[in-house]
């Protein structure tokens, strides 16, 4: 039963869902105070599903935006690997079904260094509703009101950081922190803490790795939503097979 269920999320759902996101990360990748682009590098208007949304992003055989292929295998790993470390639960179909928006995030950010509201806000409220649901069903692994308060104290310290140097942290990030803490929380403050505390390591990690090979300097920006993201992924792993 969970090989199948593993194989749906990974081959069913994630890599079919990570083929669709390709012209969605192209079209919202774009400046602040920028309109969503409507139109291919070569100035063709996107059309086709769902006003032009969803697909890979390709023109008269010429492809642009992120690598469908990659962007397909990377959301079919993690969708799969959610489902497997969350087990016959009803909070595995709320990290499979949220796992591609995360993706979506992670893509956006790292062409344009910005966390959209579009997609921020709807996933915390789309995580806070669906774990409602999921703690009302029978197996529920985690606690909803854990997660909550998760959502809140993670945005609560994201938003201190903020303050502090908003230079170094953007207000997206922020809105971001509270769909991971509501997902972190679901199982509890140390859960939360490792997911958090990885996303900065992560960061971390990899800023050095830039400055190492002379391709970024102490004052370069990074995009963090990627990091927090993949720490919020590893801790939903431990916290899955944890629970």
């Amino acid at each position: 039963m969970l090989a199948l269920l593993i194989t749906l999320a990974a081959v069913g759902y994630g890599t079919a869902a990570g083929l669709a996101l390709p012209r969605a990360a192209y079209r919202l990748a774009v400046e602040p105070g920028e309109p969503w682009r409507a139109a291919c590098p070569q100035g063709h208007p996107l059309t086709g599903r769902a006003g032009g949304w969803l697909g890979t992003a390709r023109c008269a055989g010429v492809p642009y935006g992120p690598h469908p292929v990659r962007v397909a295998v990377l959301t079919g790993v993690v969708c799969g690997a959610l489902a497997w470390a969350a087990g016959t639960v009803p909070e595995a179909a709320v990290w499979v079904l949220l796992a591609p928006f995360a993706v979506l995030l992670a893509l956006v950010d790292r062409a344009v260094h910005r966390l959209p509201d579009v997609l921020t806000l709807p996933l915390a409220a789309g995580a806070a509703a669906l774990l409602g649901a999921a703690a009302l069903t029978p197996g529920a692994a985690g606690s909803w009101r854990g997660g909550l308060l998760g959502g809140l104290v993670l945005g609560a310290a994201y938003f201190l950081l903020f303050l502090i140097n908003p230079n170094g942290m953007g207000f997206g990030d922020v809105k971001l922190a509270l769909a991971l803490g509501v997902a972190l929380g679901w199982y509890g403050w140390g859960v939360l803490l490792v997911g958090a505390f990885l996303g900065f390591l992560y960061g971390g990690i990899y800023g050095l790795a830039l400055v190492l090979r002379g391709r970024a300097g102490r004052k370069t920006a990074l995009p963090f939503g990627p990091f927090m993201a993949a720490g919020a992924f590893t801790g939903l792993l431990l916290g899955g097979l944890g629970a």
